[in-house]
């Protein structure tokens, strides 16, 4: 395994996914009830935005650094308020030399009833992240292939919450993981919210990912995405998309006011765009 997220942390994928993470997590708090929230690729929740490998892409300058430096106007500012709230607690003296990831994103967030489990493969990277969260009793960091969690660990106990499956995408297949993945998950646990990270790029196969999850038979999944140039025409990584299935109610009209918004402040070329839609269950024909 040679990804690292550290080359990508902070970029403009990252930063409509953290959004929408805070303001599932967000959410979940609007009841006293607590709720865990299952990160099953969770990094190393921390990233140093001046060392070697985040200098060498610089993506962070197009993500997070612009939103830092946008003027939201007031309609977005609440909805973007609780992400970047917590960027900004980690940068005191201004800019951005640190930059959250998800796990470190929903932990900031909680209440102390709230709990998290992290989940990480890499085994350096699992023992980065167990320090990051040392004598922390609200988080379990645990060393474990994030695809065999959604079989493992639904549904949680607190019977609330949310389940982030945000692979890296560096192996054939992952598609296919993902929707066998959550697949397994809604056998056990259908009540739950479940977000799924996917990129954008030329040759993705994403109207096929979308089509299994149709025939999941899910009734209600929200899928938005977002790209900052031509996903037609340039190679790497145009945009990216999130599947969210059991969305909070409220989560359709917010992504409705930000993501053009967000497109505007993130785009890299006249190509940039946004699609939101609503994933249709496949039900069966009528016999003839």
């Amino acid at each position: 395994m040679n990804y690292r997220h550290i080359y990508h942390a902070g970029n403009f994928a990252d930063v409509l996914k953290h959004i929408v993470l805070a303001r599932l997590v967000e959410y979940l708090k609007t009841k006293d009830k607590a709720f865990r929230v299952i990160d099953t690729h969770a990094g190393i929740g921390l990233y140093d935005l001046t060392s070697d490998e985040a200098q060498r892409t610089g993506e962070w300058i197009g993500g997070i650094g612009r939103l830092l430096d946008a003027d939201a106007p007031s309609g977005i500012a609440p909805l973007i308020a609780p992400y970047l709230d917590q960027v900004r607690g980690l940068n005191p003296d201004g800019g951005v030399t640190h930059y959250p990831g998800s796990p470190k994103i929903v932990r900031m967030l909680f209440r102390p009833q709230d709990r998290l489990s992290a989940i990480e493969l890499h085994p350096a990277d699992a023992e980065t992240l167990r320090s990051a969260f040392a004598g922390d009793f609200q988080t379990r960091v645990i060393a474990l292939d994030g695809w065999l969690a959604l079989g493992a660990h639904v549904p949680p106990k607190e019977k609330r919450g949310l389940v982030l499956i945000d692979p890296p995408f560096e192996q054939d297949g992952e598609f296919e993981r993902m929707t066998d993945g959550l697949a397994r998950a809604i056998r056990r646990w259908r009540g739950g919210t479940y977000c799924l990270w996917y990129p954008l790029k030329k040759d993705a196969s994403v109207e096929a990912f979308h089509r299994r999850i149709e025939a999941l038979g899910m009734e209600d999944v929200l899928c938005a995405e977002l790209w900052v140039r031509d996903p037609r025409t340039e190679k790497g990584l145009n945009g990216s998309g999130l599947v969210i299935v059991n969305p909070p109610f409220t989560l359709e009209d917010e992504l409705e006011a930000l993501l053009p918004w967000l497109t505007k402040v993130l785009a890299e070329g006249t190509g940039a765009g946004f699609r939101l839609k609503r994933l249709q269950p496949v039900t069966a024909s009528p016999q003839q």
